[in-house]
């Protein structure tokens, strides 16, 4: 004999998850859909006039657009990682030294092995972003630190003693020429077949958006992520290696782009809130549009010189970084 339960006692259907594809995602792809193309067609040499203007086009203008759509995505999603392992906002690849541990490596393997290729350099770039952030991590867990503030000062702390390393490594060897190019976060010597390495970091984007959930569970703490399941030490190396594999391959093939992967998620999370999955695309698209932007200003501010795009990136960086520690001291 069966009975129909009471309506009151039927079960409440599940919440629904925020909906990730919504009509202000689509405008915010047009918008970078904009940009993008406007730098395609944005630089001094005239790629509708020339005679060689077609091949120019294909040879410098689409793989530094297609550098700036990989490294703006992956350093702005790694930064979120990063935030999310560490429950810090402040931090990112170039504030707890992972960028100079990166550069690091790839002045030995030039040292080490002058006429290295590129794939090879890589690899030590990467090598050296990898232990340099485990060892940050490490540091985090064994410290308690007070506040949230002290965090980042103490990446920027160790990052600077591995820069003077590298620099005193640099003079020694009279690499420091060199070194400051190989540094210096441009999009100027990203041509074909030179910027084809960048593809690798399509993983790291990829992965993110795959991980999602278990960033998130990993970002509330080792003793909540362990109760519901999930393996935190495995996540933080997953991610440890994620960081350092987008730092170290963009570190070689473009240089040093301070602040990107801390202003975009900053900015996201004050406009829509903690909703990591729903972020994602926000998080991506945001970091391409700035880096975007960053580039087309320093094509444009100078003609027919270049400024660094890393230098403007710092500019706008370090006000919202200010920004952020004065928000946080008014909340105490």
């Amino acid at each position: 004999m069966t009975t129909t339960p009471h309506p009151l006692a039927a079960p409440r259907p599940p919440r629904r998850r925020q909906r990730l594809f919504t009509w202000p995602l689509l405008i915010g792809l047009l918008v970078v859909a904009a940009l993008v193309a406007l730098s395609l067609f944005v630089g001094v040499y005239d790629v509708w006039g020339a005679a060689d203007g077609g091949e120019m086009f294909l040879i410098t203008r689409i793989p530094r657009t297609v550098g700036l759509v990989l490294a703006g995505a992956a350093m702005a999603m790694c930064g979120l990682v990063m935030q999310l392992l560490t429950q810090n906002r402040f931090v990112e690849p170039t504030t707890t030294g992972t960028t100079e541990w990166a550069g690091l490596g790839l002045l030995l393997v030039m040292l080490l092995v002058p006429d290295a290729p590129l794939m090879v350099r890589m690899v030590g770039a990467v090598a050296m972003a990898f232990i340099g952030t485990m060892l940050f991590f490490l540091f985090l867990r064994r410290v308690m630190l007070t506040s949230s503030i002290i965090v980042p000062i103490v990446g920027m702390m160790l990052g600077a003693v591995i820069g003077a390393i590298s620099t005193f490594l640099a003079l020694s060897t009279n690499m420091l020429q060199s070194m400051t190019i190989w540094f210096t976060g441009s999009f100027t010597s990203v041509l074909r077949g030179q910027y084809e390495p960048l593809w690798i970091v399509l993983i790291v984007v990829v992965a993110v958006f795959l991980a999602a959930d278990r960033f998130t569970i990993a970002g509330l703490g080792h003793d909540v992520a362990t109760g519901v399941g999930v393996d935190y030490e495995r996540i933080v190396l997953i991610g440890t290696v994620l960081i350092a594999l987008s730092s170290g391959v963009i570190t070689v093939v473009v240089g040093n782009l301070p602040f990107l992967g801390l202003i975009v998620p900053n900015i996201v999370s004050l406009i829509r809130g903690d909703d990591l999955r729903s972020n994602l695309p926000w998080v991506a698209l945001g970091g391409i549009a700035l880096i975007t932007v960053c580039d087309i200003l320093a094509r444009v501010i100078n003609m027919p010189f270049e400024v660094p795009v890393s230098l403007i990136l710092a500019m706008i960086g370090s006000v919202v970084f200010i920004t952020l520690l004065l928000r946080q001291r008014r909340r105490g």
